[in-house]
């Protein structure tokens, strides 16, 4: 089943069941222009055998973002260079959408000159990189609406084949659906259906902006993972609204900055066995809804893969860190040179930067900085160990890494 094709409520056929979630590539420039490397590391994936690829975190507000590097598609500036990214990242028949998302106050102070939320809650550590945010006001709760429906509108024209709208991870829309970090009052905060407003005004004014037929994905949570956050119950919920609202894939993960599930951590110890880290919450989703489900963190051989698409747990496999140092991972499985991936245990060696789980997004960005040049992944584990051995100077990478000073 992994090689079959699949179609969506929208009517189009992803052509395997393998998704390379997203990854922040870091690869545009100070402006948010998509660089070439685009075109070299996307026909990389593709050609690798790839069903649905999708796109690092694209922001959808120069003046709010999570790092300098990252892609900003405010307009049609950049049109060309993004058609050139989408033709290339289409090869082979691999479909390629864009992950939109507006950081909130997981903005970097250094990359960022308007930091906003839900609220006025600071992140509870690093607080000299995220600064303490400004609560939205409803005119510009009203203009991000917008601003997500407009760079799907460039995306489709540009020549993707989807977008994913990304609600996970404690980026913006992941801050108003959690109760920590939404303390409104208005119709913004409060029960969950207010807090889900957001996410479901997002998605009906991207469908408004795409038309019916182009698909529209979201990334979501199964929870927080911390007292009084997000919980389990509230994501079902949301799965039903949804659904209701015609979703096309619904992308199952978990954590936040504080918290980063969606890595490994806070997982047991037997979740960890299975490899499907979130494969618990996935079987209650599928209980509530029959909206395609893309499961990702944590699957490691095919035979566990193929049994979740057996057991009609999930309808998609997501795979992301192992896209890094492995491009043509699917055709690997798919040719039998395959049937297990590597371990991602990255250390740093610093106990506090390790619990955080931050610095490693970097040695995987070098990864792919690699391919975009067109050479060959270096995997070799004690690169990252060696790269942040000096916590002062590694330190300070991290903080003001990709600035322009």
């Amino acid at each position: 089943m992994l090689f079959s094709p699949f179609t969506l409520p929208c009517g189009s056929t992803i052509p395997n069941r393998i998704v390379k979630s997203a990854m922040s590539e870091y690869l545009s420039d100070h402006t948010g222009r998509p660089h070439k490397g685009f075109d070299v590391l996307y026909g990389k994936w593709a050609l690798g055998g790839v069903g649905l690829n999708i796109s690092g975190n694209v922001m959808i507000d120069k003046r709010s973002r999570e790092e300098i590097r990252n892609t900003v598609i405010e307009d049609e500036s950049s049109l060309d260079a993004l058609s050139s990214w989408a033709t290339a990242g289409q090869q082979n028949g691999c479909k390629l959408w864009m992950q939109l998302n507006h950081p909130g106050r997981q903005a970097r102070d250094n990359a960022s000159t308007r930091i906003v939320s839900a609220s006025d809650i600071q992140l509870p550590f690093l607080q000299v990189v995220f600064k303490k945010p400004e609560p939205l006001t409803e005119e510009g709760i009203q203009e991000i609406i917008f601003r997500f429906g407009n760079t799907a509108r460039i995306a489709k024209k540009a020549g993707f084949s989807g977008v994913q709208i990304h609600s996970a991870h404690g980026y913006l829309l992941s801050q108003f659906l959690s109760p920590i970090t939404n303390q409104r009052t208005d119709q913004w905060g409060g029960s969950i259906e207010n807090r889900a407003r957001l996410l479901l005004a997002v998605l009906a004014e991207i469908r408004k902006q795409v038309g019916a037929s182009f698909p529209i994905g979201v990334k979501l949570n199964s929870a927080d993972f911390q007292r009084g956050g997000f919980t389990e119950e509230d994501s079902l919920r949301v799965i039903d609204y949804l659904s209701e609202a015609g979703i096309d894939l619904i992308e199952v993960s978990g954590g936040t900055y504080e918290s980063p599930a969606m890595i490994g951590n806070n997982v047991k110890e037997s979740t960890r066995q299975r490899e499907a880290y979130f494969s618990d919450f996935i079987i209650k989703a599928r209980e509530r809804t029959t909206c395609p489900l893309l499961l990702t963190g944590g699957f490691r051989t095919k035979a566990v893969m193929e049994q979740a698409l057996k057991n009609n747990e999930v309808d998609f496999i997501g795979l992301a860190r192992p896209f890094a140092t492995i491009p043509d991972l699917p055709n690997q499985l798919k040719n039998g040179n395959l049937s297990s991936l590597p371990s991602e245990d990255l250390t740093t060696g610093v106990s506090f930067l390790d619990s955080i789980a931050v610095l490693d997004v970097y040695w995987y960005a070098d990864q792919m900085k690699r391919m975009a040049k067109g050479l060959s992944p270096d995997p070799s584990l004690h690169t990252m160990g060696t790269f942040f051995r000096n916590t002062s100077a590694n330190l300070k990478s991290f903080l003001w890494r990709g600035s322009k000073k």
